[in-house]
């Protein structure tokens, strides 16, 4: 292993990923069963369940779990159960939840924050319908609430033209970068192997990968492989991914309420969506001091992850501003605090992809879940654990590799 392939294992908080002290030899442990590439979310909850499951695995990422320029890095991200009609992911992220839970119990800083979620809507349209539906079948206690009643409880958000509304109380806000780094220490502690390099795009022959080689040369040897690399995949697989997984450049804000007010923290601000026709605005309470977020979840233009531009735009910050003027008067002018670009990495509809390489037998995918991936990590890693083991009692066809499309059309949300 070259100087340019730190290997680290140890065991502590998030930060001891950085510590001092923590490398030890490439060959401790013995070659790895798995080699998951890409410790983003799904690849390191999938790393985690192999290990569960007793399989030797090194996670290898070409800067850090969670870094600035992945789909996982950043502040936040909502879990929520209110899909519609798609009913495998409102059971999908109840059953990631006390998952999450458990990790946040483990650490030392919260990684979930039990804000609820509201999602409201101009008119009731199947979309509030279906997802009753779903949710009386699988139990939640979901309030269905009128513009009265939502205009009482929440007097901080502007509800003109707003049917209704769809509160979740069990559900709220990930702290993203944080929670995929606990789960690294959490791998490494056990056992696991963590690998900073960056993977060249494999060259095999045959029906299967033996190996895959780092930007510096260095060969890594496993007996089975998964790339959860995000935008990163139809950059190691162009021929096969390239038209079937869409990064695009998304832009996120978080303004500062006023000094004292305490309208916008968590307990009085839930995690929110404006459905908006939709046109969908999305955003979080102010959670840890850092600023009220909001975001305009409709996709950017074309982005390339390592060499894509991070700074935000102006024409961006106007957008949400205009918006808050209708549903946050009182936000719409308050100072910036920060920004962040990062990105989406969708297939043309918005599932997921889990599944194998059509000819590596041995090489599984698991990506496209930006925008609404985030949440599903535990069951994602569970799902796809059980998958590459010849575990999994049921394959959902909606993550096949066959059913995704070469045109851009989201319909998952």
């Amino acid at each position: 292993m070259t100087r340019r392939s730190a290997l680290i294992a140890g065991a502590g908080a998030a930060g001891a990923l950085a510590a001092p002290g923590l490398l030890r030899a490439a060959s401790a442990g013995g070659p790895a069963d798995v080699i998951v590439v890409g410790a983003g979310v799904f690849g390191a909850w999938t790393a985690r369940r192999l290990q569960q499951l007793g399989r030797r695995v090194t996670l290898v990422d070409a800067w850090a779990p969670a870094h600035a320029r992945a789909s996982s890095g950043g502040e936040s991200r909502m879990t929520r159960a209110a899909y519609g009609p798609d009913e495998v992911y409102a059971r999908m992220a109840l059953e990631s939840l006390p998952e999450w839970k458990a990790l946040s119990a483990s650490a030392k800083l919260p990684l979930f924050h039990q804000t609820g979620v509201l999602f409201f809507f101009p008119t009731v349209e199947p979309y509030v319908e279906d997802s009753l539906k779903v949710h009386a079948k699988l139990g939640l206690p979901t309030a269905r609430l009128d513009n009265a009643e939502l205009s009482r409880r929440f007097p901080m958000i502007d509800f003109d033209g707003v049917e209704v509304g769809l509160f979740e109380p069990d559900f709220g806000v990930l702290m993203a970068r944080r929670a995929v780094q606990t789960l690294v220490v959490a791998l490494v502690a056990e056992g696991g192997t963590y690998v900073r390099a960056e993977i060249a795009p494999p060259a095999a022959s045959g029906d299967g990968l033996g190996y895959v080689l780092t930007g510096a040369g260095d060969r890594l040897d496993a007996s089975q492989f998964v790339f959860a690399c995000g935008p990163w995949l139809p950059k190691l697989f162009p021929a096969l991914l390239g038209s079937r997984i869409f990064p695009t450049r998304q832009e996120v804000f978080f303004l500062a309420p006023e000094a004292g007010d305490e309208r916008f923290t968590p307990g009085r601000l839930p995690a929110w969506a404006d459905f908006n026709g939709g046109d969908i605005y999305y955003g979080f309470p102010d959670l840890e001091g850092r600023g009220f977020k909001i975001a305009h979840d409709a996709h950017g233009p074309a982005t390339d992850p390592d060499v894509g531009d991070r700074a935000f735009s102006a024409d961006a910050l106007a957008d949400v501003r205009a918006f808050m003027a209708r549903r946050f008067p009182a936000l719409a002018g308050r100072p910036l605090n920060e920004a962040r670009v990062c990105q989406y990495e969708n297939s043309a509809n918005g599932d997921l992809l889990i599944d194998f390489h059509p000819e590596l037998k041995n090489v599984l995918f698991v990506g496209a879940g930006s925008g609404h991936g985030f949440k599903h990590g535990p069951a994602v890693g569970g799902y796809a654990a059980a998958l590459l083991t010849g575990g999994l009692e049921r394959v959902e066809p909606r993550f096949s590799l066959a059913s995704k499309g070469q045109t851009a059309k989201r319909e998952v949300h």
